[in-house]
């Protein structure tokens, strides 16, 4: 699995768009939604703690786990984020049009909170994801 991440990464270019997202994020407080084999991999092998992340949340997580720490980074239940008014939630799924949506649509309807994915796909495969979902 971790081949496969590594070279899709390399082919949609992550490290410069992380470069720009580290200046762009600067000083923003972060939350990072999605703690699957994507964020183990970019954890591993980029500089996330450069991002001001209060934490990490994913679908997964219960209230009971909520402070605990996964990755060097404190669990936050996804009916938590909005407590800790985060600037920014990135999206560290590969699939992720979905997972924006509804949290625009429905989570954070009334919220300020930017949404954003941590991987960009090219518009081709968002089209894909699109089209074929």
């Amino acid at each position: 699995m971790d081949n496969s991440i590594e070279r899709y990464l390399e082919e949609i270019h992550f490290e410069k768009y992380f470069t720009k997202l580290k200046n762009k994020l600067k000083d923003k407080k972060i939350i990072i939604y999605g703690t699957g084999s994507l964020f183990d991999f970019i954890n591993k092998h980029y500089d996330l703690h450069s991002l001001n992340i209060t934490g990490i949340s994913d679908i997964k997580y219960t209230i009971e786990q909520e402070g605990q720490i996964y990755s060097g980074y404190k669990i936050i239940p996804k009916n938590k984020i909005i407590s800790y008014k985060p600037d920014y939630l990135l999206i560290a799924t590969l699939k992720y049009m979905n997972i924006i949506e509804n949290f625009i649509c429905n989570d954070f309807k009334n919220e300020k909170i930017k949404i954003i994915p941590l991987v960009k796909a090219p518009i081709f495969k968002l089209l894909k994801e699109i089209w074929c979902n």
